[in-house]
């Protein structure tokens, strides 16, 4: 038996492996840099996982991995950076691949890879720290810059009044600081797709909870300069990215984002009476999709301005686009059926 099967043999029964366990199975028949050699082969091949570093150093299997607390943080410089070829270096290091089921891998692929490319490209930050964790139950990442900040980046590019509108337009889908080279959808689909998914950046925190489901826009006690995205996800889900994708759309055999869902709730902020200037809030950039949700959970009435701007005056404006509203209570419900008797 050669002693790479020994090896394997060793971790099968024991889940992490060490060099000095090994020579003491063996009965010391292999010199440490003999064993140490064919440790480093059977990682490159992919059949073991190597943690920690130095004395600690250890071994186990691959389909061992998510039963270890594990952690990774990486310190970067934001200077001729690919989030393909990070990724990968975490992919690798942390045998994604290899012991998450496809749906959770691709999940985690794509919300890893977006996410940092905002930091990357728009952040204008000169440093970016990205942190891994996982509990055995969940995955998640923290990608943290110290530029510019979202909010204050979109407010600014799109000449909006606070970081709150700025929120309220990164919800809505499509809403980039770079139109030419990004078409806006990353935030938007990252946070369809996560369990848990929270962006922080200065005064501000927006959190998304899909578990529940809710959208929660959030004072900070303590700013935070630049922006921080928290993205977590059940290690077992059952999510699917194509079926999010095909969530928002309108054709399933198309490939057109153009259907989105708009929390209303968000836009009265503590507010029982929702007027006609925040219809028009809610309804700018909307013309872009074919089929809007308005999801009316959580708002007690809305005013007849309201109604009448959204049901009325911008059906009659874009009669080709379709306003689905959802979740309403009676109130809301006999005003929106007010206008479109009218």
């Amino acid at each position: 038996m050669t002693l790479k099967q020994i090896i394997l043999d060793l971790a099968k029964n024991k889940k992490k492996i060490q060099t000095s366990y090994i020579q003491e199975e063996t009965k010391n028949e292999y010199t440490r840099q003999y064993i140490v050699k064919n440790l480093r082969e059977l990682t490159q091949d992919g059949k073991l996982a190597r943690f920690s570093a130095g004395a600690g150093t250890f071994y186990t299997l691959p389909k061992n991995v998510m039963s270890l607390s594990n952690r990774m943080t990486k310190r970067l410089e934001n200077r001729n950076l690919d989030e393909t070829e990070v990724y990968f270096d975490f992919e690798k290091k942390l045998h994604l691949k290899e012991t998450l089921d496809e749906n959770v891998y691709s999940i985690f692929t794509y919300a890893f890879s977006e996410m940092l490319n905002n930091a990357i490209e728009h952040s204008q930050s000169d440093r970016i720290k990205i942190t891994y964790f996982d509990d055995k139950e969940n995955l998640s990442f923290v990608i943290r810059d110290y530029g510019i900040g979202v909010f204050k980046n979109v407010m600014e590019n799109h000449k909006l009044r606070s970081e709150i509108e700025a929120i309220q337009d990164i919800l809505k889908g499509k809403t980039t600081t770079a139109p030419q080279a990004h078409s806006g959808q990353g935030i938007f689909f990252t946070s369809k797709i996560a369990d848990l998914f929270i962006l922080e950046s200065y005064d501000y925190r927006l959190r998304i909870d899909n578990s529940i489901p809710d959208v929660f826009i959030e004072k900070l006690s303590q700013k935070i300069q630049g922006t921080k995205v928290t993205f977590t996800i059940k290690a077992k889900s059952t999510k699917h990215l194509s079926d999010i994708f095909r969530d928002y759309q309108t054709d399933p055999e198309g490939y057109d984002f153009d259907k989105t869902k708009i929390q209303v709730k968000l836009y009265t902020m503590g507010t029982v009476y929702v007027s006609r200037s925040q219809a028009r809030r809610i309804l700018a950039g909307l013309e872009k999709y074919r089929h809007i949700v308005l999801d009316f959970q959580k708002v007690p009435t809305v005013g007849q301005a309201f109604a009448d701007e959204i049901f009325r005056v911008f059906k009659s404006r874009e009669p080709e686009i379709v306003i689905e509203p959802i979740n309403m209570n009676e109130t809301v419900e006999f005003m929106i059926k007010r206008v479109d008797d009218v």
